[in-house]
């Protein structure tokens, strides 16, 4: 049975957000020391199989300022939620949900996950330095 999220503020308000797009693996350990963390500090996230990148939603106007290497953060003009308030499809053709909204925050928190993307870099060039 599919639901509407309409009661998600953000949702149903077609707010804009902006994606920070990352590759996959730098992604998959962020979203883990994410979770890991206090409290529920990510929002949705994307995962694009055929380009091995996640794309994490944050607030709209992070990409004005947003200067994280490795990582690209595009605006949006809400299409996005509007979309999944509609169907529970990803709303990016080739992408799947690794976290949907109503699962997750609204927006993950740019700082926070600045933070994040940093540690994982430097989990995965230590990792990659001991091979």
């Amino acid at each position: 049975m599919e639901t509407s999220r309409s009661d998600d503020p953000l949702v149903s308000s077609g707010t804009a957000c902006d994606l920070v797009t990352v590759p996959t693996r730098q992604g998959l350990e962020a979203v883990d020391i994410l979770r890991r963390g206090a409290g529920d500090a990510v929002g949705p996230v994307l995962h694009d199989d055929g380009h091995d990148t996640l794309a994490f939603l944050v607030p709209p106007g992070t990409a004005a300022a947003w200067d994280v290497p490795g990582s690209t953060c595009t605006e949006t003009d809400g299409g996005v939620l509007r979309e999944v308030g509609l169907a529970p499809e990803p709303p990016v053709e080739g992408s799947d949900w690794l976290l949907p909204p109503g699962e997750a925050d609204l927006a993950t928190d740019p700082a926070v996950l600045q933070r994040a993307l940093g540690e994982a870099a430097r989990l995965i060039e230590a990792a990659d330095s001991c091979r």
